[in-house]
């Protein structure tokens, strides 16, 4: 069955970086555009960005955009995010989906915090 297991997680300060993968399985991933997700406490999900299934198109949400990157490996069966210059308000669940999809995977906790 389709399995999207994301990681890389955790508690950085203001200014940091941090790097996401979401590890696919069960499913031909490069064949499908991808997106991140993301879930603030109390909040509904929030689209950050999508990735065409060869990686030539990319494209952002105007709060990430120019810090964040998103990027995939196809051989690796991996999707990446990687986030720059973090700030407070990016604290949230991270999730990622194929694209016109719901997240089915358990997320990553991202916490910017000083």
């Amino acid at each position: 069955q389709v399995q999207l297991v994301e990681s890389g997680g955790g508690l950085v300060q203001p200014g940091g970086s941090l790097r996401l993968s979401c590890a696919a399985s069960g499913f031909t991933f490069n064949v499908y555009d991808m997106k991140w997700v993301r879930q603030a406490r109390g909040e509904g999900l929030e689209w950050i960005s999508n990735i065409s299934h060869t990686g030539r198109t990319t494209t952002y949400a105007d709060s990430v955009k120019g810090r964040f990157t998103i990027s995939r490996d196809n051989v690796k069966n991996t999707l990446y995010l990687q986030m720059n210059n973090l700030k407070p308000e990016d604290t949230a669940v991270y999730y990622c989906a194929r694209f016109q999809e719901t997240p089915r995977g358990p997320g990553t906790q991202v916490t910017v915090s000083s």
